[in-house]
């Protein structure tokens, strides 16, 4: 029995480490980087519960006596390392940047100017090519006015809205670990429309693991509607 009592309490131990970390860190409870340990705790542990339920699982007279109990250790365990686990795989094989916008030419500026670093416009058009600057068949007052809608309605803290330049800046605070992100969006006249641009900075971290870049092209194609 104490197998079966190890493998459940390893696999709560991992799902109470992946549940707390990210709103443990948003509440302010403890830093970023103890809420990242959480994650990794989370990790190790949850294939330590799904590894040791496997054993149980193949030994007859332990499947007999708690197989259920095991079952549900194993998804326990294999779901809490498994979130950690696709963070780290996204880690790995996206760009090491955090800071995406759709020009790298001419970027949109944020009032308090923010460092670019010249080597993310190439890291950036290999791995994110569909972040481009959007078109729209509206004037720019129009698409200003859509564009400042459109960041109310996802719920960011709009800090400056300046139409005689065609500014919109918001915070952007990441849902599991809240994270503050910079937007700036600039419109700008197109002939008889108008060209919507947007950087997304984040303020913590190397990596974005691609956060920044779906942010983009999440809200753009909102914008087509």
């Amino acid at each position: 029995m104490w197998h079966n009592r190890i493998t459940l309490m390893l696999a709560v131990l991992a799902g109470l480490l992946l549940l707390l970390s990210g709103p443990g860190t948003r509440a302010e409870l403890w830093p970023f980087r103890v809420g990242f340990g959480m994650l990794a705790g989370a990790l190790v542990v949850g294939l330590a519960a799904a590894g040791a339920a496997i054993v149980g699982l193949v030994l007859p007279l332990q499947r007999a006596r708690s197989g259920r109990l095991l079952i549900a250790a194993l998804i326990l365990g294999t779901v809490s390392a498994a979130v950690p686990l696709d963070y780290v795989r996204r880690v790995k094989t996206l760009p090491y940047i955090n800071d995406i916008t759709t020009d790298t030419d001419r970027l949109p500026q944020f009032s308090s100017p923010k460092t670019y670093e010249s080597h993310f416009a190439e890291f950036q058009r290999r791995r994110y090519p569909n972040v481009r600057p959007l078109e729209l068949p509206l004037p720019a007052k129009q698409a200003f006015a859509r564009a400042a809608e459109g960041a109310r309605g996802h719920g960011w803290e709009i800090t400056a809205l300046d139409e005689s330049v065609g500014r919109i800046e918001a915070v952007v605070t990441t849902r599991w670990f809240g994270f503050r992100d910079d937007v700036v969006i600039r419109i700008t006249p197109a002939g008889a429309g108008s060209r919507v641009d947007m950087r997304s900075k984040s303020r913590v971290g190397r990596s974005d693991v691609g956060a920044n870049a779906y942010r983009i092209e999440e809200f753009l194609a909102g914008m087509k509607r």
